[in-house]
C-alpha cells in the first residue's frame, strides 16, 4: 500500500523503544520512555504546492500531541504535522 500524506504532513516510523538496559536488564513497558524519534517514509506539500525540506529515510525527532497513530501492513506509523517535526538527525 501506498501512502501518500497530504498537507503539511510527514508520515514516520517509529523507532522501538528499548527493552533491555545496556546491561541487559529488561524494562517493563510502563517504565519505558515513549521515543519520539523515527524515520521519514513519505512527506507531503505545503499549501503552495511546494515540497517540504524532508525526504523519504531522513532520521527526524518529533513532539507535539496531536498526530495520528496507523497501522498498515503490520507496520506501525505516525503521521505527525510538519509543524512538529523537531529535528533532523544526521
Amino acid at each position: 500500500m501506498n501512502i501518500t500524506p497530504l498537507g503539511e504532513r510527514v508520515l514516520i516510523k517509529q523507532t522501538k523503544k528499548e527493552e533491555r538496559t545496556k546491561g541487559g536488564i529488561y524494562i517493563p513497558d510502563s517504565a519505558q520512555k515513549e521515543r519520539k524519534e523515527g524515520t521519514v517514509m513519505a512527506v507531503g506539500m505545503t499549501k503552495e504546492g511546494n515540497s517540504l525540506p524532508l525526504k523519504a529515510g531522513d532520521k527526524v525527532l518529533y513532539g507535539g500531541y496531536s498526530h495520528e497513530e496507523i497501522e498498515v501492513n503490520g507496520g506501525e506509523y505516525v503521521l505527525v504535522e510538519f509543524k512538529d517535526i523537531l529535528a533532523k538527525i544526521e
